[in-house]
């Protein structure tokens, strides 16, 4: 056999970075009621299970969520250091709206409605009180992203505005467009960034 050799690439001169983010795994408490949470929530599918793991997909990676089952932890995610929250983005603004509107429907509501100016984002926590942030991006070019911060948006507000997504979803049915529905408004006055906070 002929064998020809290889050469790993230059990785001190020439920066090699990850070709995406592939999963996030995360401790379940109940299992079966975390899998049941992640199908409905992102419309997702098992890939493979047992009794001790679930890997769940929603596309053609073959995992986006794995859950591990650890019965004996206690405690709610928010009260350690650690994962803030994890980040699903919808094609449009009518598809994250309806999101919204389907699991409203199943009586999953979310804790925080923002405009943060880049996004516009739904925040949701799982039966762990793991936070799931479910977002629209504005911007359609990252130059954008970046014009946005260097206009100085995030100096005067690095957190953004609350929103009432009924009021979102009428305003968006109405025909508004989607310029004035995604711009950030400003803060109410007397308001901080910190007031927009919800835990």
């Amino acid at each position: 056999m002929n064998l020809k050799t290889r050469h790993l690439p230059d990785a001190s001169s020439n920066p090699i970075r990850p070709t995406q983010l592939a999963h996030v795994v995360l401790r379940a408490r109940d299992l079966q009621r975390s899998r049941a949470w992640y199908l409905t929530v992102l419309e997702a599918r098992p890939s493979f299970e047992n009794e001790m793991v679930c890997f769940l997909t929603y596309d053609d990676e073959h995992h986006r969520i794995g859950l591990i089952s650890r019965p004996e932890l206690h405690g709610e995610a928010d009260r350690h250091a650690g994962l803030e929250h994890i980040a699903f983005t919808y094609g449009d603004l009518g598809q994250l709206l309806a999101t919204y509107r389907r699991l409203a429907d199943l009586g999953i509501r979310p804790f925080w409605t923002i405009n943060h100016g880049p996004t516009i984002s739904i925040y949701y926590k799982d039966p762990d009180g793991n936070r799931l942030e479910l977002q629209y991006d504005v911007f359609e070019l990252p130059a954008e992203v970046e014009a946005f911060f260097a206009g100085g948006n995030y100096e005067q507000n690095f957190i953004g505005v609350t929103f009432d997504p009924e009021d979102l979803i009428a305003r968006y049915e109405a025909g508004e467009p989607l310029e004035a529905l995604t711009a950030r408004p400003s803060l109410p006055p007397g308001r901080t960034p910190w007031d927009m906070v919800v835990q």
